[in-house]
């Protein structure tokens, strides 16, 4: 039974895509170490720390005691043409001195920044309240700060969710699409058309292997991310695992779609970068969607790149099941059927 089962022509197809997947080394480092070293880097750069100490210059001697009462400002003494030297030359955030004004005989404090540099826009606010706070400024409502930086609410854990759909996404199309056209391009389907495969088994083969290599990719990046960084999982291991098995199918088809019709490696090369480039613009990969205009929200939420960043983050970080998360599921099926059924239809075999 084992003997016959072995010898059917779905499962033989699904251990030359492995063979083929193992033999290339490349297709490993994108896959397995490309993600993680992408989590690590932005990890590390955007990783819970105290709050930055901007630098300034007073060219007074009064405005730097005054300020020097703010904790965040790191105030530098210097004469004004060095002040503004080094506002100039970015090593200051903001230069403070005293001036006039045109309509008026008294003196005031003059702040020079870049108001289009967050930094300057933020040492301004903080400069200010400390010559407030030093001439006597009571503030007419007390309030008082509770910092929260537990896991969830961090970047990477924003992040992660995102690397792991950018991933799903890449492994699933490049991987397909590549090794379609190759064997396109090599005559190895003019070929297996000529043997007794059924053709629908060659496209399954392609997704059967895609879920093996699934569990390997995940677990890889997951658990990099959980170990070094503690990024939580509060949903079901289960619905997490559903998602991620339905959003590769999703992207599988998509691969076999883009692959259906290209004979040369620089044709499919073109179309998967068309797909993919606009989809790790706008999905929510690296910031949120939410940023970009309410007319093409409806659009993006449409795309299975962001249907399975926001399922993957909603049952990561929320602890969401499959129940509330319907919509993305049923976007990533609609991509799924509809892919799947075009590629069986437009494939091209010779």
């Amino acid at each position: 039974m084992s003997s016959k089962f072995m010898e059917r022509s779905l499962v033989q197809l699904t251990l030359v895509r492995f063979r083929e997947y193992l033999r290339e080394p490349e297709a490993l480092f994108w896959v397995f170490l490309f993600p993680i070293l992408l989590a690590a880097g932005l990890g590390l750069a955007f990783r819970n720390r105290p709050a930055e100490v901007l630098t300034i210059a007073a060219a007074n001697p009064r405005l730097a005691s005054a300020l020097r009462q703010e904790k965040l400002l790191d105030v530098q003494a210097m004469d004004i043409l060095a002040a503004r030297a080094a506002l100039r030359a970015g090593k200051v955030a903001l230069v403070a001195e005293m001036g006039t004004r045109t309509d008026e005989s008294r003196n005031v404090v003059v702040y020079e920044y870049d108001d289009t540099n967050p930094e300057g826009r933020t040492a301004r606010m903080l400069a200010d309240r400390a010559l407030q706070k030093a001439a006597g400024r009571v503030d007419p409502v007390p309030t008082d700060d509770r910092l929260m930086r537990e896991p969830g609410s961090r970047y990477i854990d924003f992040l992660l969710p995102g690397l792991l759909g950018m991933n799903l996404m890449g492994s699933s199309i490049w991987g397909l699409a590549f090794g379609v056209v190759d064997a396109r391009r090599k005559k190895l389907l003019k070929r297996l058309i000529a043997t007794p495969m059924p053709r629908y088994e060659y496209l399954v083969s392609f997704l059967l292997s895609r879920l093996a290599m699934l569990v390997v990719e995940v677990t890889v990046l997951l658990g990099f991310g959980i170990a070094v960084f503690h990024v939580p999982m509060r949903g079901s291991p289960w619905s997490f695992a559903t998602l991620c098995v339905l959003g590769s199918l999703a992207f599988s088809s998509l691969g076999l779609l883009i692959a259906a019709r290209p004979r040369t490696i620089e044709g499919v090369s073109g179309l998967t970068n068309s797909v993919m480039m606009p989809m790790w613009i706008v999905s929510g990969v690296f910031f949120s969607s939410q940023r970009f205009p309410d007319l093409l929200r409806p659009v993006i939420r449409a795309l299975p790149l962001t249907a399975i960043i926001d399922a993957l983050r909603a049952n990561m970080l929320q602890g969401a099941g499959l129940g509330e998360l319907w919509p993305e599921m049923a976007v990533l099926g609609a991509w799924l059927i509809v892919c799947f059924s075009l590629a069986l239809k437009l494939f091209r075999w010779r």
